[in-house]
């Protein structure tokens, strides 16, 4: 019987790793709003080395990645041969299942569900080119990626911390007698001494994730059980929250007793400290689950890496390797094929105008949406509003604009901002608002749903998001609170949405099914709400009732 080494199963995977990254890095990136380039590998690269990103862990997710598969593979058994029929399935399934998960990922304009693609479409050449051993050591490996990808990924968990993180911080200093102020992401001092804006790397955004990888690394390490593993990967979380509410508290107790400057020192210090509590508590947690479950520790009995094959299990004779050998070439082709066939399609996706009616009325050249009025009757006059700087920036360059600022006649106080921002090619024209609001100092309290009535079609009533968010501001009397209530909407050619999260499957559904990109609006309105809910919202109304015809035909929402 002559054995042929597993190195025979390289070069159908070679070949198959090659198409792929042609598609990845020619076809992989659809979103050019922030990031202009194609390729998926220097997009998902730009984000470790932008610092805006809060991704720069990266590199240290990629350098334990490749270390894990170097140990899985040293543990692994070495006598495995080329891949058996099983694994030959299982690479199939994988490689094909990559491509058909990037072009969806393309087609939406969503990078990470690409960076998925790759990760599974990887674990498919490494399983056909080295077999049963290659396919077992990089599974994990290939796994922990996952925490290399960019925090964008969890925006809303990250908000949502941030503000977790702020209002525990800002009740243990009054608890303590420490009268600081709460405004957005801002803690100030009421003399004026120190004044600090919790950045989402203060928050635990950024801790969140690394954090989180160091403790699942731990608990890979330490036990064979994968519900010991969980265990001790969940348990990261509460501590990460702990970690930074005793940052940030610190903070505010260092900068009462000494200002700005000490309490800077210690942001520098906590820095440290959050490692400490979070590691520290994980270890101890691990250290004492090894001395409850001594056999389900990493002892010996089985390697880590997922186990291997006993030696001369797969051995094979020269006829069985050359019928597998000819089915991985096979299987090679058929992928290479799918993946050229793959470029072709998202050629035409990259290349999609933005075919969708706009669903609101445009301006005669349809870049922008129309002009808002400046008068509504004799009780309200529209203020000309100009788009910032930054938005211009920031926004892909084909993104349109409308705005004003109503002011009722009798009561100049009392306005009504209204901003149409209307989206390209792009979908990054589109943000979520809640994160902007709290970044221009604005405490969100609470978010409900409303309906608005469309004067004179009952049937083209639309449902809007609601946020309760205040401020507070010091003047001569003292601190007082600036409550406003905000409303936005999503609109498109056949629906008329109230969260980002509808209007992203609504948008991923046409993208998938019907090759088309919508031009999808996006409404703002904002005013006082010191006289409550009620006349806030009847005030909105007011406005709609006579602006709305103007630039958003009527629609029953979907």
């Amino acid at each position: 019987m002559k054995i042929l080494p597993a190195k025979s199963g390289w070069w159908p995977a070679l070949a198959c790793a090659l198409a792929g990254a042609a598609a990845l890095q020619f076809f992989g990136n659809a979103n050019r709003g922030y990031i202009d380039t194609s390729s998926l590998f220097y997009w998902w690269g730009f984000q470790w080395v932008n610092q805006a990103s809060e991704t720069e862990h990266g590199w240290l997710i990629l350098g334990l990645s490749l270390w894990l598969l170097w140990r899985n593979l040293q543990v692994a058994d070495r006598g495995s041969r080329i891949a058996d029929s099983p694994g030959l399935r299982f690479a199939a399934l994988a490689m094909i299942g990559g491509l058909l998960l990037h072009a969806a990922g393309f087609a939406v304009q969503q990078a990470r569900i690409s960076i998925l693609a790759l990760l599974l479409f990887s674990w498919g050449v490494l399983a056909l080119g080295g077999g049963p051993r290659w396919r077992r050591a990089a599974a994990f490996p290939l796994a922990f990626m996952v925490f290399a990808i960019p925090l964008n990924v969890l925006d809303s968990l990250g908000f949502w911390l941030r503000l977790w993180v702020i209002k525990a911080s800002s009740g243990i200093a009054h608890a303590a007698g420490i009268g600081v102020l709460q405004s957005g992401t801002q803690l100030l001092a009421p003399d004026g001494r120190y004044q600090y804006d919790v950045a989402a790397a203060c928050s635990g955004v950024r801790s969140l994730m690394a954090l989180a990888a160091l403790s699942l690394l731990l608990g890979y390490l330490n036990f064979r059980s994968w519900w010991l593993r969980a265990i001790v990967f969940l348990l990261c979380f509460p501590l990460i929250y702990l970690g930074n509410v005793a940052r940030i508290t610190s903070i505010i107790f260092a900068a009462q007793r000494g200002g700005q400057a000490w309490g800077e020192r210690m942001h520098d210090v906590m820095g440290y400290g959050i490692f400490l509590i979070v590691l520290g508590g994980v270890l101890g947690a691990a250290n004492l689950l090894q001395r409850f479950w001594p056999d389900l520790s990493v002892g010996g009995q089985r390697p880590p890496g997922g186990g291997g094959l006993e030696a001369g299990a797969n051995d094979l004779t020269e006829t069985q390797t050359a019928a597998r050998r000819s089915a991985a070439t096979l299987m090679a082709a058929m992928v290479a094929l799918l993946a050229i066939g793959e470029m072709f399609f998202l050629a035409r996706i990259s290349a999609l105008t933005p075919e969708g009616a706009a669903g609101i009325t445009l301006t005669a050249d349809g870049r922008n949406p129309v002009e808002l009025p400046t008068f509504l009757g004799t009780e309200w006059i529209g203020r000309h509003t100009e788009v910032s700087a930054v938005e211009r920036d920031i926004l892909p360059p084909d993104t349109g604009f409308s705005r004003k600022l109503y002011v009722p006649v009798d009561d100049p106080a009392h306005a009504v901002f209204l901003s149409i921002v209307l989206s390209g090619h792009d979908r990054t024209s589109i943000h979520r608002p809640e994160l902007c609001l709290v970044g221009q100092g604005w405490t969100l309290q609470d978010a409900t749903t409303h309906r608005f009535s469309y004067p004179g079609h009952g049937d083209a009533a639309f449902a809007a998001t609601i946020l309760h968010v205040q401020r507070e501001i010091v003047t001569p009397r003292g601190h007082e609170t600036v409550p406003q209530r905000v409303a936005y909407w999503f609109v498109s050619s056949d629906a008329v949405v109230a969260t980002h999260g509808e209007r992203f499957v609504h948008d991923a559904w046409a993208r998938l099914r019907y090759l088309r990109a919508d031009r999808w609006a996006y409404v703002l309105m904002q005013t006082d709400a010191q006289a409550g809910d009620a006349a806030a919202l009847a005030r909105m109304q007011a406005v709609l009732d006579q602006v709305l015809p103007a630039f958003q035909p009527p629609l029953t929402a979907k």
